[in-house]
């Protein structure tokens, strides 16, 4: 979660900070993060609280696919924004996939068999199908 009175920045390095990242890598992955995330330099300089749900969910998963992790867990992280940054998102979670387990849940059953090895229906907490 982003406090919504920090802004795109300050957020940055807290969520980084909390995910595990180190200061030192932060700073390094900044500009990256923030150009992954496509946010202008006017709005990463606003308070979160202000932006639209879909620059949060921009910048939150750019937060996070930049960061060395095993696992991943997106939830419904690729179901929302405009067609090029899901587009992107997609490659990067292909990138992530080399090195790391990918857990995405996501009720777009196209996009889930474009985007995994392998898909496991829940329903009420019990494996229906594999």
């Amino acid at each position: 979660g982003f406090h919504p009175d920090l802004t795109g920045r300050e957020n940055i390095d807290m969520n980084g900070t909390i995910i595990g990242m180190s200061i030192a890598d932060i700073k390094n992955k900044i500009e990256d993060i923030i150009q992954f995330s496509e946010l202008e330099q006017k709005f990463i300089a606003m308070p979160v609280k202000k932006y639209s749900s879909g620059m949060a969910l921009r910048l939150g998963f750019a937060v996070a696919v930049h960061t060395q992790a095993d696992i991943f867990l997106f939830d419904e992280i690729i179901a929302v924004g405009d067609a090029s940054f899901r587009d992107k998102c997609i490659d990067k979670i292909e990138e992530l996939k080399k090195n790391s387990t990918i857990i995405v849940v996501l009720h777009n059953r196209e996009l889930l068999e474009k985007i995994t090895d392998r898909i496991v229906f829940i329903e009420r907490g019990r494996v229906v199908s594999q």
